[in-house]
């Protein structure tokens, strides 16, 4: 039976969410780095954690991140700007998550689980991506 809902409820529509949404996560994740001015004490850790130019690092994945964002929310270079947050994604849990072991939330604190469903969100959209793409297949 078809209804109102079906029209709506379709795999174009969810992955077209799903895009929209994560790209909104990256935005807003850029976004409170700027508000706050944390860029220079990420741009530290990345010292200490034996990166060169650390602060400089954290100002290109802002700057990535908003432009991507908003790319990729708007349906631009989806299957580039999905993979440039995968690697993103990536060396994060290299970095920061992976000696958190898996869990956020509830059983831990920092572990890549919340990453890896991003990468895994990430693939969904770079795979389906096709409207606006202008280097899709």
């Amino acid at each position: 039976m078809v209804t109102k809902f079906s029209r709506f409820y379709n795999l174009t529509n969810a992955i077209t969410l799903l895009r929209i949404c994560v790209a909104g996560i990256f935005l807003a994740h850029a976004t409170m780095r700027l508000a706050t001015g944390t860029i220079e004490r990420f741009g530290s850790f990345l010292e200490s954690k034996g990166f060169a130019y650390g602060t400089a690092t954290v100002w290109c994945i802002t700057v990535f991140e908003v432009g991507a964002g908003l790319l990729m929310a708007a349906g631009y270079l989806t299957k580039w700007m999905a993979s440039g947050f995968i690697l993103l994604l990536i060396m994060g849990i290299v970095i920061i998550h992976i000696k958190e072991g898996w869990f956020n939330g509830e059983f831990g604190t920092g572990g890549c689980e919340y990453s890896v469903s991003l990468i895994a969100a990430l693939i969904v959209i770079a795979s389906s991506a096709h409207e606006k793409d202008m280097c899709s297949d």
